[in-house]
């Protein structure tokens, strides 16, 4: 059974709530990613993608200078480096993520993305799965 920690990126580039959006944009350019966890400490308090930089900040005529905390996530979905990737891929395909930070005792440590399941043999179908459901549009969701 393979557990996150050892599939998981462990080198992750933050944000904290000082920061603005331009700077973690130009983080994402930097790191070459599409997701930047914001932390206080190393607590983690939310997470901003790319996708939300379009849809909250640009789509909304935000200015680049806003604040994180004005645009991230903070409903999060989080797994712990002692979950297994199965519990992983059900739980990014229920909740339509491709990316879950990992925490331990309230801290991040690490990442995990659909892309590191899909290169494990071992979880292969596992990603193939989740991918296909991440993909299926909500009916809330869909665009007519």
């Amino acid at each position: 059974m393979t557990l996150i920690r050892d599939i998981m990126t462990d080198e992750v580039e933050t944000c904290s709530l000082k920061d603005n959006i331009y700077e973690v944009a130009v983080k994402m350019k930097e790191w070459d990613v599409g997701v930047i966890p914001i932390v206080e400490g190393k607590r983690l308090v939310g997470i901003i993608t790319d996708r939300d930089i379009v849809l909250r900040c640009i789509a909304e005529k935000n200015p680049p200078s806003s604040k994180v905390e004005e645009i991230m996530s903070e409903n999060l979905f989080t797994v712990t480096p002692d979950t297994t990737t199965q519990e992983a891929a059900r739980l990014m395909a229920k909740e339509q993520i491709r990316r879950l930070p990992v925490v331990e005792n309230g801290e991040l440590v690490g990442i995990v993305a659909l892309g590191d399941l899909a290169v494990r043999d071992l979880t292969d179908n596992q990603a193939k799965t989740a991918l296909s459901e991440i993909s299926e549009p909500d009916d809330e969701q869909s665009i007519h």
